[in-house]
């Protein structure tokens, strides 16, 4: 593959480098195997072999939108989206998604109206290996073509990816439709045209989830988050990290916050000092934009000490509590603040809420409990 990047001038490690040669090879591919599609497929009079032609050149334009997307998903930030423009790649993976959607629902009308309205084939052998080669060169495009995707995370470049691999399905299903008209002259055509068209369509389904799930929003890349606590944790001076959230705004710009514990007896100035640097240090090696909040803790107390082994006996008997932390006693308002992680099937908070605060006044009943109920965002 290396004539390609050289080819397309490409960088081989770089995301744009990756993106820009394996989506030229898709182009390339694709369009000459459909063109050589729908000629036999015309010649044959075989609505199986012109309809997976019409898929291969949807495949071009899918190709295309995906090197679009990835070169404007590069624009700089402006006053208008400061957070730059990284998710327009989603929105080339929707636009990609609905055109083989599209493309399979009417393969699908074309061949349901062939079952009820049955037309004459004629299959030369010519045409078979013609499908059998295609089918061989889009399944190892396709699971290239995916592997690329993975390594660049492009959702758009897997959804081409997985497209092209169903089309090697869709052949084989052809081939098997033009032996059995060979061998037993039954034209079965019109069916393995619907199937062909199913495989296409559920392609274009989990390409669309795929990519809507991008937009709606899912939790933060769990690697990165494991890295980024990692490094947060071993900064002397932090006594514990949680709460972590991750927002992106393309497949390689992030931005996030997170509460970090901190002994209440450090002053402003200490604490800036190594937030600072740390703020730093996750900005040039993650490429991430780390907002923190503070969380101040008299971890060295007894009395603390005692409150977290009573709490964590709590906890035990709370299957939707995952942990907690940010434990702090007010001794100037006999405030106690806590923090839970539950579990999204936690469904009644507030009831949560009460029993531990009826729990917490059986052993500190001049205390006031406050209690912050959240999830996970990683």
């Amino acid at each position: 593959m290396q004539i390609f990047y050289k080819l397309f001038r490409q960088d081989p490690e770089s995301r744009d480098g990756i993106i820009t040669t394996t989506s030229g090879i898709g182009i390339l591919a694709n369009l000459f195997i459909a063109l050589t599609k729908i000629i036999i497929g015309l010649l044959a009079s075989s609505i199986a072999i012109v309809s997976e032609g019409a898929n291969n050149a949807a495949d071009v334009l899918s190709s295309v939108m995906t090197l679009i997307g990835a070169k404007l998903a590069k624009k700089h930030p402006d006053e208008e989206h400061p957070f730059g423009y990284g998710r327009i790649e989603y929105i080339s993976g929707l636009v990609i998604a609905v055109i083989i959607l599209v493309t399979g629902i009417e393969m699908l009308m074309s061949s349901v109206k062939l079952v009820f309205n049955p037309e004459e084939i004629s299959v030369s052998y010519l045409a078979l290996c013609t499908v059998a080669f295609s089918a061989v060169i889009k399944f190892f495009l396709g699971n290239y073509t995916i592997k690329m995707g993975q390594k660049a995370d492009s959702g758009a470049l897997e959804a081409v990816g997985a497209d092209c691999r169903a089309d090697s399905y869709a052949s084989t299903i052809t081939i098997i439709s033009a032996l059995v008209f060979i061998f037993f002259k039954w034209n079965i055509d019109a069916y393995a045209g619907v199937i062909t068209s199913l495989l296409i369509i559920k392609a274009g389904y989990d390409a669309l989830m795929g990519t809507l799930g991008d937009i709606i929003g899912r939790p933060g890349d769990e690697e990165l988050a494991a890295q980024i606590y990692k490094e947060i944790r071993s900064t002397e001076g932090i006594l514990a990290a949680v709460d972590m959230m991750l927002h992106n705004y393309g497949p390689d710009a992030w931005s996030g916050s997170v509460n970090v514990e901190i002994d209440h007896k450090k002053t402003v100035g200490e604490i800036y000092q190594f937030l600072h640097d740390l703020q730093l240090r996750i900005m040039h090696q993650y490429h991430v934009v780390m907002v923190f909040g503070v969380y101040a803790v008299n971890h060295d107390a007894e009395y603390i000490n005692t409150m977290r082994k009573n709490i964590q006996s709590f906890i035990h008997d709370n299957e939707h509590v995952k942990s907690f932390h940010a434990l702090y006693l007010d001794e100037k308002t006999n405030d106690i603040y806590c923090d839970f992680i539950v579990d999204y099937d936690l469904k009644d908070w507030d009831a949560l809420r009460s029993k531990f605060e009826d729990y917490m006044k059986t052993i500190y009943p001049e205390q006031n409990v406050i209690l912050t109920i959240e999830t996970d965002f990683v």
